[in-house]
């Protein structure tokens, strides 16, 4: 488990451990989003093949991306299931020639199937991403702790096709973390440690809730673990300032800014340099 001062709510400097890299929290980390799926809610469709992928990646690694998230289904409301093989065939394409292209870059995999998280760590793949903390695959579990690589858990009750039917929460903050906690013992009890929380933003919440989630976003690093969060361009945004996915840049920037404000540890972003002057200007402000 990780340590937390006795005086404040801050993670310590960490270090997890994967395919002989050290992915470390001592300041905010920047995950690009890279999406080869053709109904993804912003960039769907984007990618026609390989290198148009490898030269996403490259500008996204320029630009100061620690992370590269590759996922190759949707998890937008509504998104159809795709099932496991046309999954693997459009991540095999690119996997092994992201890993080779660019050995030091951590690569995540989003994918809430334990199988394809195999698959994926086989080829190099550092860390799993899983939109569904768990509750999609049974196997996923012992997948991860298998693994033995750092495992991004997001909170979502039920699946894409159904999660925005759920009644808004009362208290979501203290929904979140409780189920958080059931989660993590499920983890710690087989000695996996390496372990990212995700609340989930705009995965099953009302607009309220997600905004309840934001501002209490410090409370969750209080079970342990560094926290992830992901707002990019959501409706979350939208809704509140009428911008839609394509013109929700700056918005998205506002709320990085207030998660970074918040204690976020990662950021994950389909926008790169944006979110790297809000990672320095927050660092300033604070040091100052």
């Amino acid at each position: 488990m990780i340590k937390t001062s006795d005086k404040s709510n801050e993670i310590k400097p960490i270090h997890y451990l994967c395919n002989g890299k050290t992915l470390t929290f001592s300041s905010p980390r920047i995950m690009a989003i890279v999406n080869i799926t053709p109904d993804s809610f912003y960039d769907g469709g984007k990618f026609g093949n390989s290198h148009d992928v490898l030269k996403d990646v490259e500008d996204k690694v320029s630009q100061g991306a620690h992370i590269i998230d590759i996922g190759a289904a949707s998890s937008r409301p509504g998104a159809e299931i795709l099932d496991i093989e046309t999954e693997w065939q459009r991540l095999v394409v690119v996997l092994p020639e992201i890993r080779k292209n660019f050995p030091d870059i951590f690569i995540s995999i989003d994918t809430y199937r334990a199988e394809i998280a195999k698959r994926s760590v086989a080829l190099g793949i550092d860390i799993v991403n899983d939109v569904s903390g768990g509750t999609m695959d049974e196997g996923m579990l012992a997948a991860v702790c298998e693994l033995d690589v750092p495992y991004v858990l997001m909170h979502m009750d039920g699946n894409p096709q159904n999660m925005q039917n759920n009644a808004p929460y009362v208290d979501v903050v203290k929904s979140v973390q409780e189920k958080f906690k059931e989660q993590i013992q499920q983890f710690t009890v087989r000695g996996f440690h390496k372990i990212i929380l995700d609340p989930g933003f705009g995965f099953g919440k009302s607009l309220q809730n997600n905004y309840e989630l934001l501002k209490a976003l410090g409370q969750f690093k209080t079970l342990g673990y560094p926290v992830l969060a992901g707002v990019s361009r959501k409706s979350m945004i939208n809704k509140v300032i009428h911008s839609n996915p394509v013109t929700a840049l700056n918005g998205t920037t506002v709320l990085n800014t207030i998660a970074l404000l918040n204690g976020a540890s990662i950021l994950r972003v389909h926008d790169v340099t944006e979110a790297k002057q809000a990672v320095e200007l927050v660092s300033y402000y604070q040091n100052a």
